[in-house]
């Protein structure tokens, strides 16, 4: 929005200008240019942007707001961004425990993939994101692969901006049954369309939600390990065509790399890489078995890789070489990897689990630390997701989140950074802004009915149990 001429500096005018929203005398955590720390600070808001932010004193003097909010013992810091999940996957929270990623995935994803319908989708989507925004998430960048068909996804990017977050839905792509899928074991149900009708599909939602939104679509090839290349080949193309990034999961589990390397006779990220298909519009989730040549690879091509480190203790999948991607200039975003595998979507205790992951593999207490996971979470997951977000600047989009410091596990307080990252939890979050609105405050989310959405969330979880015959995976205590 463009400030009125009642908010216009003018000459020699000292008098305050108007804002739509002050957040006064807060712990202002900024993750700008110069990881300013305000305390007090405050941040003023004109429509959906941040018009200033700096000391209380200063702020709070020169602009007069439509409504402001009291932040004493709060900290104001960016949104998060997810850069991974699978919002779909809420109706299985809980399921498929003890289960390594494969077969995981054959016994308990696919099954439930191929269980979930339109509804279903539509419902698992306004669930994860209504708990995204209660936990300070405001971008999500959400892969999803069920269903697929246009009037699905294009349900599903409505169901998430009606919740009131920004991000984007990353078409999941099978296309053509590859020998490397059929060796694997991915059903073939799974494959519901042709490689070129894949792309034709996506091309649709595409035209129909362009860049530029506030919730958009991206191609997602789903899985670099065991697509048809010519449809990364093709996403890659549609990426560039329409100015977007694409998304894929890349070498998550240890035996990924080496089936792409007997069937192709090349490592997935040398393919990319050779091919001409590796730059900054390529954003790759977990990327945890990569060798020195493919980091140097993702790096040099300024590529985004997703870090999902919940996920990957949960499935047990390994620990991603952190450190190295980000010295060679790979963008490296945090997520979440969705309510069945992550769990919960809960960015707090993905930086912590990023924190200790890493220091367990690498046995060094100060790498990476506090300050790296909160960039991560914040404005770096702004650059992996192009949405212009994750900093407190002037000029920024109005992404903000009040977190409440006035509880006994958050007290006393010392440095608001290591308190935020390793004491704070999603539920410390009172308050989270979108573009300048307001979407969580006072326990609720405003544009959701929250109470008729959890009892149909409950119902369609228990007939979708029943469809996929997961009835043995609700045993109430397995032995």
């Amino acid at each position: 929005m463009t400030p009125t001429s009642d908010q216009r500096a003018r000459p020699g005018d000292r008098r305050p200008r108007a804002c739509d929203l002050l957040l006064s005398h807060g712990h202002v955590v900024t993750v700008d240019d110069r990881r300013a720390v305000y305390e007090p600070g405050s941040v003023a808001v004109v429509g959906g942007r941040v018009a200033a932010v700096g000391p209380a004193a200063e702020v709070d003097a020169a602009w007069r707001a439509a409504r402001t909010v009291d932040c004493r013992d709060r900290a104001v810091l960016p949104g998060f961004t997810d850069g991974h999940t699978h919002l779909f996957q809420a109706l299985a929270r809980g399921l498929g425990e003890g289960l390594p990623i494969w077969p995981w995935l054959c016994e308990f994803m696919w099954p439930y993939s191929i269980a979930v319908g339109p509804d279903d989708a539509r419902i698992a989507a306004t669930l994860g994101a209504v708990e995204a925004l209660r936990s300070g998430i405001t971008t999500v960048v959400d892969n999803h692969y069920a269903p697929t068909d246009v009037s699905t996804v294009l349900t599903v990017a409505d169901a998430v901006e009606a919740a009131g977050l920004r991000g984007v839905i990353a078409r999941g792509m099978l296309g053509d049954r590859t020998a490397v899928a059929a060796a694997r074991g991915l059903p073939e149900e799974l494959f519901r369309y042709s490689t070129a009708e894949e792309l034709e599909l996506t091309r649709a939602c595409l035209t129909e939600r362009p860049a530029g939104g506030r919730v958009g679509v991206w191609p997602a090839p789903l899985n670099l390990s065991y697509v048809d290349q010519k449809l990364v080949t093709g996403a890659v193309a549609l990426a560039e065509e329409f100015g977007t990034r694409w998304h894929t999961h890349c070498c998550e589990g240890a035996k990924d790399p080496a089936s792409y390397l007997d069937a192709y006779g090349v490592r997935p990220v040398e393919w990319l890489e050779r091919a001409g298909l590796l730059d900054e519009r390529a954003t790759l989730a977990h990327a945890v078995w990569l060798d020195d040549d493919e980091i140097a690879w993702l790096g040099g091509r300024r590529a985004g890789v997703a870090h999902n480190p919940a996920s990957n203790a949960y499935l047990a999948s390994g620990v991603m070489r952190l450190r190295a991607l980000r010295e060679t200039g790979a963008v490296v975003s945090l997520g979440t990897d969705g309510p069945s595998a992550g769990h919960r979507q809960d960015m707090f205790e993905v930086m912590k689990q990023t924190l200790f992951g890493q220091r367990q593999h690498t046995l060094d207490p100060a790498v990476p630390r506090a300050e790296d996971a909160l960039e991560l979470a914040t404005r770096e997951g702004g650059r992996y997701a192009a949405a212009g977000a994750g900093t407190l600047a002037v000029g920024a989009p109005a992404d903000l989140v009040v977190v409440g410091l006035d509880r006994p596990h958050l007290r006393p307080l010392h440095r608001a950074v290591t308190t935020l990252v390793y004491a704070a939890r999603g539920s410390d979050v009172d308050m989270t802004i979108v573009d300048g609105r307001v979407v969580f405050e006072d326990g609720r989310c405003p544009l959701v009915d929250e109470e008729a959405l959890l009892t149909e969330v409950q119902e369609r979880a228990d007939h979708l149990v029943q469809r996929a015959s997961f009835g043995a995976l609700r045993i109430p205590w397995r032995c």
